[in-house]
């Protein structure tokens, strides 16, 4: 019931900037929190980012100073801005949500399909 689309990856020399999208569309009540994560090439998926509601966020150690997470909660969407970026950044950025879709069920988390950001050396 939550459809979400990434945009604005792409190829960057180290120490660029990037700023990823993420709008949500579909039938629900409400989007709580949203996050981004990434999965570099043969490694597990990590938070990278998080926004509540309210505005509060969370960075993993290796991205906090360099990046920035933020939403516009009417338009229901959410955006990474990337600075001083290095090689290791590169990986495929996904974007999450949790959805309220009925006030009988707790939100459920809803992933979007990824975008690839790739960073040179």
């Amino acid at each position: 019931q939550v459809r979400l689309v990434e945009s604005g990856g792409g190829l960057v020399q180290s120490g660029g900037s990037l700023t990823l999208s993420c709008a949500a569309s579909g039938r629900f009540i409400r989007i709580n929190a949203m996050d981004w994560y990434r999965q570099a090439p043969g490694k597990g998926r990590e938070p990278v980012a998080t926004i509540t509601t309210g505005g509060s966020t969370n960075y993993a150690d290796s991205v906090k100073g360099r990046f920035t997470i933020s939403r516009d909660s009417a338009k229901n969407m959410v955006y990474l801005q990337m600075n001083s970026l290095k090689p290791e950044d590169t990986a495929i950025y996904y974007c999450k949500a949790a959805g309220l879709t009925t006030w009988y069920h707790p939100p459920d988390d809803y992933w979007g399909q990824g975008t690839q950001v790739t960073v040179s050396s």
